[in-house]
């Protein structure tokens, strides 16, 4: 039996939608947290975890960041999803008796348009379908959710207007996480290897721990720093290039920068996906 894919999220989110779009008809496996989610996967609960890394209008997941490098666990893939922010409501409701719409924070915020062209008010809850949930238990007329179709599939809802999202290109980046690693053959084209490394925080040690990449023609298309521990004086980038690491030009940029920084590990090389909106 295939073991399902975990995320993190109730049934109908859209990491679930992302699990079910990449891996059709695998089963999928909700998990409260990020955390429980990668556990799932080390327990063997899971085969897969897809976790989300960034989106193309909030930025990135913070958690996900302090969380890959100490999980044991292998990025194997990508998947971008696009979100299509669906009005789901009570069967029988109609635009003209909503009052209020429920869902996350960030959902919400990226249906501005909508919900004051019909003078809705928005209420925050923990997850778009978690909202969708609430919104079918409450059976009010004057109740909406922003979620997606899968949610409403889940839950018994109908759906009065899809795609309300203000920004069509809204997509969210998942990372595909294994126990083990599966890495292509170092002549595979489109590979992206992701890894992070430490610098301490003094004059051009960025600049001459990833000179190496310049020089080599590796081509870099993520960067990102966050603090390593609460400390001001050290600072942890998680990047993306394109290559294989066992390829000439990146074996010698890793080289180089692990010469001029330090703890320095690859989270995984993978198949670059195909996607139809640019997240980097």
């Amino acid at each position: 039996m295939t073991r399902p894919i975990a995320f993190q999220g109730r049934p109908g989110a859209y990491s679930d939608l992302a699990c079910r779009t990449a891996f059709p008809g695998r089963p999928t496996l909700p998990c409260d947290t990020f955390e429980a989610a990668m556990e799932a996967l080390r327990t063997g609960a899971a085969g897969l975890a897809m976790l989300p890394c960034e989106n193309s209008l909030a930025g990135r997941v913070p958690d996900i960041h302090h969380l890959l490098p100490e999980s044991g666990l292998a990025i194997v893939g990508e998947h971008f999803q696009r979100v299509e922010h669906c009005l789901l409501a009570p069967r029988g409701a109609r635009m003209e008796t909503l009052k209020r719409v429920h869902s996350h924070a960030v959902a919400l915020g990226q249906v501005r348009v909508l919900i004051r062209e019909h003078g809705l008010q928005a209420v925050i809850e923990a997850d778009t379908a978690g909202a969708a949930q609430l919104v079918a238990e409450w059976n009010n007329p004057e109740d909406a959710a922003i979620a997606s179709a899968l949610a409403a599939e889940i839950y018994g809802l109908d759906i009065l207007r899809r795609n309300v999202e203000d920004a069509a290109h809204n997509t969210t980046r998942f990372y595909i996480m294994a126990t083990t690693p599966h890495r292509p053959p170092p002549e595979t084209k489109g590979v992206i290897t992701t890894f992070v490394f430490r610098v301490r925080n003094v004059p051009a040690a960025l600049y001459k721990a990833l000179g190496g990449f310049a020089t080599n023609g590796v081509n870099m298309t993520k960067l990102e720093s966050y603090m390593v521990d609460g400390e001001f004086t050290a600072t942890q980038f998680l990047c993306d290039v394109d290559g294989h690491p066992e390829q000439p030009a990146l074996a010698r940029a890793l080289e180089e920068l692990a010469f001029f920084s330090r703890a320095v590990h690859i989270l995984g090389v993978y198949p670059a996906a195909r996607r139809t909106a640019p997240v980097r």
